[in-house]
């Protein structure tokens, strides 16, 4: 019988181990295998506290305004030597104010929830509350710690990751973990028609077992805000459509992608978005991106060896664009893709074909001019033409000579747009000149092209570590961008890019070898996030510099032009900053909006 049972054994193990050894088609190692987790996490919590003592003496709710130049980070208790639960500020009609508030405990909170009410003066004015928006920020990954000036366009030199609270989520309650922090980033657009005052509001907040009340102070002053249209300032963010589409698994230029297009655009019309990024060659930056940008324009290669270009996705894309409010340029790139690489349609095949096209070639020419007076043929009937630049971006001298030079020989009357460092050779031949920040022209370059009808920008990107608006820059940095175009004289920033968003770009930015939050600002959902919010803070500072120089320079008030001369003279200094010590950019910051809110009261009325 013991020897039955054995052979049955046995074989049993034989037979397992044949099941075990067999090989099915389809099959995927174990080792390869990822990892699943029972629901989806709106963010990792892989962090631990520096400090768990501290949180000893958090018991109970704990709620208080922030600072928003602070990131404040997830399992930390934030520094703040007491709970702010006030928030004053002032600002003009049709401006944005932002406020950080913090929520944290070292229990466990349930349903947190904000309860707003209306902002009044005594003279009987109110802002609905109907004006304030509150969002919950969301933390993200990144690969440098915060602050790191360390950055390079190469791999990050640490192994660990880093969270880092960035991006909005809207909510109507949450809770919050034991020992752990929340913020919340409150926007308040103050209405246009709102009368000049003092206004005062209440905050409740509000969780299971819990509640306290914020007090909110707001000075309205006598100035007028244009809407972000109307803007002077020239921001170019570099757009990819095509991101939109993969993330939520639509076809690409079908009626619901653009759809979702729409409010995504509206979001980079409201910081006051100027260019609109078309592509006129499929994938122009060596496939740099994790989704690539596909071309708007097609181009066929006919049986006779003749061009035909279809400009339906182009077409589609700049009036979509323009719908929303971001209408002022158009920037068609490029020549001189990654690699020199143009893909066509071969009519005789109805293949694709890719080729190498250097700016120097016959081919280069044969290409460009047939294409350059067909482009300026549609650009014409739309009515588009004078909105139109070629771009070219990063090339090496020898190669963006010779683009330029095709695309001259062509017509004198194209605009040229270029992002790169400062040449001087390069100067009388760019319409639109956008350097590299710590390789710029000298100041009287830039006031010389202004004179001439030429704008000129300037733009950060992988490089320099400082100032930037990296996942894990300081948040000052991200607005003080805009403090240095106006103390330079620059129409506007660029920055690559809007909205490259990485594989998975609502928890993770970190994307190849570059900083996390080099490839977007925004996220998906239309969701905006702090750099962002901090960048268009910067951009409504500049226009009210702007604004308010050119009010002093038309009135008789001798305070007010003394005042201003005082900014112009703060200004300045920034142009030499090298250091960009936080605390630093802090205080310049400080101390011009000082004097701007000055000015705005000297200058409220005809003087």
């Amino acid at each position: 019988m013991r020897k039955a049972i054995s052979i049955i054994l046995l074989m049993q193990l034989l037979f397992s181990g044949i099941v075990l050894a067999q090989v099915y088609q389809g099959q995927v190692d174990s080792s390869l295998m990822p990892k699943l987790s029972p629901h989806y996490q709106d963010e990792y919590t892989f962090d631990k506290s520096t400090n768990p003592a501290r949180w000893n003496s958090q018991k109970g709710l704990h709620v208080g305004f922030g600072s928003t130049d602070a990131l404040y980070f997830r399992t930390e208790v934030p520094d703040m030597k007491k709970e702010t639960l006030s928030w004053s500020n002032s600002g003009w009609k049709g401006e944005r104010l932002n406020a950080q508030i913090l929520v944290w405990s070292s229990d466990t909170l349930e349903q947190v929830r904000f309860k707003l009410s209306n902002l009044v003066s005594a003279n009987g004015g109110a802002i609905s509350k109907n004006n304030i928006k509150l969002n919950m920020v969301r933390y993200v990954l990144a690969n440098y710690p915060y602050g790191a000036s360390n950055v390079t366009c190469g791999d990050s030199p640490y192994k660990n990751g880093f969270l880092m609270p960035d991006r909005f989520e809207t909510f109507d309650r949450f809770d919050v973990p034991g020992k752990t922090v929340r913020p919340v980033w409150l926007t308040l657009n103050i209405p246009t028609g709102t009368i000049p005052g003092h206004y005062k509001g209440v905050i409740s907040v509000q969780a299971k077992g819990f509640e306290t009340s914020l007090e909110v102070n707001i000075d309205v002053q006598n100035q007028l805000l244009p809407p972000p249209h109307d803007w002077k300032y020239r921001l170019d963010l570099w757009q990819n459509p095509w991101v939109l589409a993969w993330d939520n698994h639509l076809e690409p230029w079908s009626e619901e992608h653009k759809l979702l297009l729409k409010k995504h655009l509206k979001l980079y019309a409201d910081a006051g978005g100027k260019y609109i990024t078309t592509y006129a060659v499929n994938s122009p930056w060596s496939d740099n991106s994790y989704t690539i940008e596909g071309g708007m324009i097609e181009s066929t290669k006919q049986k006779n060896g003749s061009w035909k270009f279809d400009y339906k996705i182009f077409d589609e894309y700049v009036e979509l664009a323009m719908s929303v409010g971001v209408d002022k340029a158009i920037t068609v790139y490029t020549p001189l893709p990654g690699g020199y690489r143009f893909r066509y349609i071969d009519e005789k095949t109805g293949n694709y074909v890719t080729e190498a096209w250097p700016p120097t070639s016959e081919k280069f020419k044969a290409y460009w001019d047939p294409f350059l007076n067909d482009l300026k043929a549609h650009l014409t009937k739309k009515g588009w033409l004078e909105k139109a630049y070629i771009g070219i971006n990063e090339s090496a001298m020898e190669e963006t000579l010779a683009a330029i030079k095709v695309i001259r020989d062509n017509s004198p009357n194209w605009k040229i747009t270029y992002a790169g460092d400062w040449h001087p050779e390069l100067n009388d031949l760019l319409n639109d000149y956008c350097f590299l920040s710590g390789k710029e022209s000298p100041m009287d370059v830039v006031k010389n092209r202004a004179a001439r009808g030429f704008t000129t920008t300037y733009y950060v990107c992988c490089n320099p570590p400082k100032p930037n608006n990296f996942l894990f820059s300081p948040p000052i940095e991200g607005r003080w961008i805009s403090w240095y175009a106006s103390a330079y004289g620059y129409n506007g920033f660029l920055r690559w890019a809007y909205d490259a968003w990485t594989q998975d770009p609502t928890r993770d930015a970190r994307h190849g070898s570059w900083a996390a939050g080099d490839c977007y600002l925004v996220y998906p959902g239309a969701n905006s996030g702090i750099r962002y919010e901090k960048l268009r803070e910067g951009i409504v500072d500049f226009e009210k510099i702007r604004i308010l120089k050119e009010k002093a320079s038309a009135s008789a008030n001798k305070k007010s032009k003394a005042l201003m001369s005082k900014l112009d003279a703060h200004l300045k200094v920034l142009t030499t900053e090298h250091g960009f010590n936080e605390d630093t950019l802090k205080t310049q910051v400080y101390e011009g909006e000082k004097m701007i809110r000055e000015l705005s009261d000297l200058l409220a009325h005809k003087n």
